[in-house]
């Protein structure tokens, strides 16, 4: 993810979906639909640990499809 902190940036600010990971509950998803990446067109997912006392990413990573979880927000 060298060199994509704009585009974890913009993903959090104005994400096409969040949704819940089936795994952890206190995960979420967030996901944005680039057209130009270092990997060909693909989704952003920025995954945010929510806990107690802090919120924070996890990680990040391209994909090619939103992975399966409990929709929490999708823009229309």
């Amino acid at each position: 993810m060298k060199e994509q902190f704009d585009k974890i940036k913009q993903t959090l600010i104005s994400p096409d979906v969040i949704a819940l990971s089936n795994s952890d509950e206190s995960i979420e998803m967030f996901y944005k639909f680039y057209e130009v990446t270092p990997v060909t067109s693909k989704y952003l997912c920025v995954l945010i640990k929510n806990t107690s006392l802090d919120s924070f990413v996890l990680t990040s990573y391209f994909t090619n499809a939103i992975k399966k979880g409990e929709i929490l927000w999708k823009r229309k």
